[in-house]
């Protein structure tokens, strides 16, 4: 007698249980001034779609507030904002979200990281998610005084992180592994 997969050993077709956010794919309101699209496909290692995904997104407000009490400075709320959303990837691993560009929050260390998203990225076959970020291509000075991208080696890696200007926002896409694996923090 040979025993099957059980859920606990696989994320499999599972994993969209319980994920479901009510704001769905946005972290500001539709129409929000300022407001534009992040779109992006997810990849696996072997460079294929990743068609049950999940990414999921956490970022400060335009002023660089966090509408949270993990913002050791206090939470705060901008009208019409949530800094949080969740898009499952579609058959292609194409993943969006409407959010609006954060603003610079503190590093620290008395500076100013470039203003960025955080994305967690759930897939198939992974037990626990993945941390990445997002940064945008157009934030030139801000992104070159990042103490996170300072510490990257290379522009090429670097580059894995930086979304491109599209025509309604930003494009970025996620490689999970291999020659373009997106870098990811250990958390």
């Amino acid at each position: 007698m040979t025993a099957g997969l059980t859920p606990s050993q696989t994320v499999g077709p599972y994993l969209s249980i319980g994920l479901a956010w009510v704001d769905g794919v946005f972290a500001a309101e539709p129409g929000s001034p300022g407001g534009f699209w992040l779109r992006g496909k997810l990849f696996d290692g072997a460079g294929q779609p990743v068609p049950d995904g999940l990414v999921e997104s956490w970022q400060a407000d335009p002023d660089g507030w966090f509408a949270s009490p993990e913002d050791p400075r206090g939470a705060r709320e901008y009208p019409g904002f949530r800094g949080y959303a969740r898009s499952s990837t579609d058959s292609e691993g194409a993943f969006e979200i409407f959010t609006v560009k954060p603003g610079r929050v503190p590093d620290g260390q008395g500076g100013l990281q470039a203003p960025h998203i955080d994305l967690s990225v759930f897939a198939r076959g992974m037990l626990d998610r993945v941390v990445t970020r997002v940064y945008f291509e157009d934030e030139i000075d801000a992104n070159d005084a990042d103490p996170v991208l300072a510490l990257l080696p290379d522009d090429e890696t670097r580059g894995t992180l930086v979304a491109k200007v599209s025509a309604d926002g930003y494009r970025m896409d996620i490689h999970l592994q291999g020659e373009l694996e997106t870098v990811f923090f250990a958390l």
